[in-house]
């Protein structure tokens, strides 16, 4: 916390000196950094509060069938590091899911901000998705260092950055949180390694009944 927090103060501070002449320029560059200070500090508090929700065993669930793509498209567009970075394949024509679309969407957030964070800048993340039999993948894929087998049940701990390091690494909540919530609804989390380089993050859900789920 005390990071984005000392980014706040100081740009704030001095935007409030009176004996400074700032330009158009370096007031702008000040408001861009609390605004992105304030955005990740904002992302750290729901991630402490998300977390907190999964050890107290208090994630209420509003489990229906969902579209894919419809969930997707609505994460992706809310995530501020995605603009210009994800490349989607998610068909129409794959059956709704059984899930939670706001837990869905947060757990979704959470994966593609970490494959975001660990692809070269000139690489973008693949979401893609695909059904067999009963079962519908979806895939997040990116071309980053990967991780090493040995170490990936450790990456899903509180507060653990599993074996990689980023300049944008958070404090280490996203994927806690992101199987957490997708077990919640039923489904499971995977970790594969992509081929010619990267991490795959895969989540299977079951196909939802045709009636609403409860």
């Amino acid at each position: 916390f005390r990071t984005p927090l000392a980014t706040i103060r100081a740009s704030a501070t001095g935007l409030l000196q009176t004996d400074v002449a700032f330009t158009d320029a370096d007031r702008h560059e000040l408001l861009t950094q609390i605004d992105t200070a304030a955005e990740r500090l904002d992302r750290m508090v729901r991630n402490l509060l998300d977390i907190s929700r999964l050890q107290a065993d208090a994630v209420e669930l509003r489990l229906r069938g969902l579209a894919l793509e419809e969930i997707v498209a609505a994460t992706v567009a809310v995530t501020p590091a995605s603009a210009g970075r994800v490349i989607t394949d998610v068909p129409e024509s794959l059956p709704l899911v059984q899930g939670d679309a706001a837990l869905l969407e947060r757990a979704l957030a959470n994966l593609v901000s970490n494959a975001i964070s660990w692809s070269p800048p000139a690489t973008p993340v693949r979401i893609e998705a695909g059904q067999v039999g009963h079962i519908v993948a979806l895939r997040i894929i990116d071309r980053g260092p990967g991780i090493a087998p040995a170490e990936r049940e450790r990456m899903f701990e509180p507060f653990q950055q599993g074996g990689r390091r980023s300049q944008d690494a958070g404090v280490g909540l996203g994927l806690t949180i992101a199987r957490g919530f997708i077990q919640a609804m039923g489904a499971t989390l995977d970790v594969e390694d992509t081929p010619g380089g990267g991490l795959t993050m895969s989540i299977r859900f079951e196909v939802a009944d045709d009636e609403v789920l409860s």
